[in-house]
This record gives structure tokens, sequence and C-alpha cells, in this order.
């Protein structure tokens, strides 16, 4: 997974191994939470990432979506649900970010 980091994350991560650690843990702890399946927490992640427009999370949270088995036409809806929340534009940025990854349009 570390190789798929951006460049400047991975210097971070060798300067405070110790807070990536943690922030891991964190994100295990809240995944383990009763509640949401891991499919269901993929895309609620990526949906949270398309609505605060962060392109880079909209790019791994699309990756991490892809490996574990949603299929492209799901996470492109993702996007698409947007468009009523978010705006025509920010939608339409979030579907590119994923095209990014997927190169399906």
């Amino acid at each position: 997974m570390k190789e798929e980091l951006p460049e400047f994350l991975k210097k971070v991560i060798e300067r405070y191994p110790q807070v990536w650690e943690r922030y891991g843990a964190l994100s295990e702890a809240v995944g383990a939470a009763k509640g949401l399946d891991e499919r269901s927490q993929r895309l609620v992640k990526l949906g949270i990432a398309v609505g605060a427009g962060r392109q880079g999370a909209v790019h791994s949270h699309a990756r991490k979506c892809r490996k574990s088995g949603v299929s492209p036409e799901e996470i492109y809806h993702v996007a698409l649900l947007a468009i009523t929340t978010i705006g025509w534009s920010g939608a339409i940025a979030a579907l590119s970010w994923i095209d990014d990854e997927l190169k399906q349009l």
C-alpha cells in the first residue's frame, strides 16, 4: 500500500512513523465499529471525499473501492449522486478524478 502513496506523504511517514502508525490504528478501530460492512464503508468514504472536494482522497478511495470489488458503475454513481447535493461542477470534478483511476469514461 505504501508504494501507492504520494512521494511527499512517504517522506512524512519516514520522518513521523509513530503518527502514521497511530493514524492506521485509528482507521482500523473506526472500521471495526459495528454498523456498516467493509464495502459500504468504502463507498461512504468515497462519497465523503467527493463531497469535501478532496482530489487526493477521491483518487485513493476510488482505488480502494475497486480493489475491494466495487464495480466501476457503482463508483461513478457515487459522483453522479453528488450532482444534486454539491452541484454540477463539484460532481463533474469528482467524476474526472475517479476516471483518472478507472479510465472508463
